[in-house]
């Protein structure tokens, strides 16, 4: 008789599972509270103590951490040695286990428990059983998600030596424990952003996009788990229409919520491959939408639109005389969602369930061949205090003012990042461009004619001054940069000659 051993905190659709494992004729084994569950269910069912010998002890941290569980776990069954040794020590072989894991992650997410608690609900006996089923995946069925368990009593009544299955099965349960690994050890760090020499990061996937970056290559979207709790974002946005996301609108629908959350007043932010090409914010969503398409109305096209207002009637109409790829909103009316149902394939995102969304990840991570590249996220708000006015001719308030937005829509654009902003909107910008002088000439034809009597901000400093001075002859009047450079009282001095303005932060915001 196939024995099974089932050791779970989830106890979702157990009962079902285990009265399907004995009607294929197993004996089920068990502990604690799994135990109490199916005997209180009427199945027959042994309890793990009784097969040990030895009592459960230390308030339940010791149960199965004993030999006959573990070598009845581990023994290979086409090793004759292996099976003569379970019967020198009277060990019944298991066939399937059947666990998963204490709450860890929900445990770590109350912030009423203290360190005590929560270190109570770091699973040591699971862990330890699952991996060895898992090691032993050729000769033991390991299950850790309830979701498997209807495949799991197909699969054994048609075929249960499938190892190619098995195999599947111990690698997910591997993925299970190292992820629940990742968040203890984020846990016990005493810095929860310091850079460890061993770092491994758990991820659940959420979804699979239609393709990846380009239609021949496949991917999935997956959520970063952390003790710091959920980090809300796009994955948590609701869905109300249009065709599936693929890879490349889960990073621009990110770039633009990033980008519409700029300003607490009603802003829209329209976004093409990561950069806003166009941002405004003004007293209502309507004045905002309008003058952010106004920004770049041929680069808004096939855009992603991005709000921090629910949308009304009024700009759902204005929207779809344009054709965008996504809209993105806390919150659409049914009224709205039936306007924007004109572009049927336009796919309404709902963020309703961020709230106040603050992108504060805690570490910024990006591949690079053979390896990852880990640092702070760039979070940190500018401290105005320390900036400086360095030229002859002061900032006047509608400059301060333009120069304050153009240095928060700055830190959005890739370097080498140069905006031109006026009247809290976005006229003009340059991006991802090789050298400054380039992006300033690019922020430039952009912005036309509308150029005049706007404020630059530039993410670095300007190495030279030929940047400012075709900024000036454009009719830029104000620019804020970090300031830094080697040349910094040579492109000053020219400021001065060319009657600008100019801010020094001391803080740079590069974003490669």
């Amino acid at each position: 008789m196939p024995r099974a051993l089932l050791s779970v905190y989830d106890k979702t659709d157990l009962v079902d599972f285990s009265s399907g494992l004995l009607e294929l004729g197993f004996e089920l084994i068990s502990t604690g509270g799994t135990y109490t569950a199916l005997h209180e269910a009427g199945l027959a069912v042994v309890q793990v103590s009784e097969i040990t010998g030895s009592p459960e002890i230390l308030d339940g941290r010791v149960k199965t951490l004993h030999p006959t569980i573990h070598g009845g776990l581990l023994a290979r069954r086409d090793l004759p040695d292996h099976l003569s040794q379970l019967r020198e020590h009277g060990i019944t072989a298991i066939d399937m286990l059947v666990s998963n894991l204490y709450p860890f992650e929900a445990t770590v997410a109350d912030r009423t428990l203290d360190d005590g608690s929560i270190v109570e609900q770091i699973d040591i006996g699971g862990p330890a059983m699952i991996r060895a089923a898992s090691k032993n995946f050729t000769s033991v069925v390991v299950v850790t998600n309830p979701m498997d368990y209807g495949d799991v009593l197909n699969r054994v009544a048609i075929d249960g030596n499938d190892i190619e299955w098995r195999r599947a099965l111990a690698a997910r349960a591997f993925g299970h424990v190292s992820t629940y690994d990742s968040l203890v050890a984020e846990f016990l760090r005493i810095t929860p952003t310091e850079f460890p020499e061993e770092l491994s990061i758990g991820m659940r996937r959420v979804s699979i996009p239609r393709y990846g970056e380009n239609a021949h290559q496949s991917a999935a979207a997956y959520r970063r788990l952390s003790v710091r709790g959920t980090e809300l974002g796009m994955l948590d946005a609701v869905q109300r229409g249009g065709k599936e996301m693929s890879y490349n609108n889960y990073l621009d629908a990110d770039a633009a919520l990033v980008a519409s959350r700029i300003r607490k007043d009603p802003t829209v932010a329209i976004v093409k491959h990561t950069v806003p090409c166009g941002l405004a914010t003004r007293d209502s969503l309507i004045d905002a939408f309008n003058a952010a398409y106004a920004g770049d109305p041929i680069s808004a096209f096939g855009g992603i639109v991005a709000s921090n207002r629910p949308f009304d009637a009024e700009t759902a109409t204005k929207l779809v005389e344009t054709l965008f790829d996504i809209v993105i909103a806390p919150g659409f009316s049914n009224e709205v969602i039936e306007i924007l149902k004109i572009r049927k394939n336009l796919r309404v995102l709902d963020t309703s369930a961020l709230g106040d969304f603050s992108p504060t990840p805690p570490l910024d991570i990006r591949p690079i061949r053979g390896g990852f590249l880990v640092q702070e996220p760039d979070t940190q708000e500018d401290d105005q205090g320390i900036w400086q006015v360095v030229t002859e001719r002061q900032p006047t308030a509608s400059e301060r003012a333009d120069l304050e937005y153009a240095w928060s829509a700055a830190r959005l654009v890739k370097s080498n990042a140069i905006v031109f902003a006026k009247d809290g909107a976005v006229v003009g910008l340059g991006a991802g461009q090789p050298n400054r002088l380039e992006s300033v000439a690019l922020a430039i034809r952009k912005a036309g004619d509308r150029a005049r009597g706007t404020a630059l901000a530039s993410d670095a400093f300007f190495p030279f001054p030929d940047g400012i001075e075709i900024a000036a002859a454009a009719g830029v009047t104000a620019i804020i940069q970090p300031g830094g450079g080697m040349r910094d009282k040579t492109v000053i001095r020219r400021a001065d000659e060319l009657g600008l303005t100019m801010i020094l932060t001391g803080t740079r915001h590069f974003r490669h």
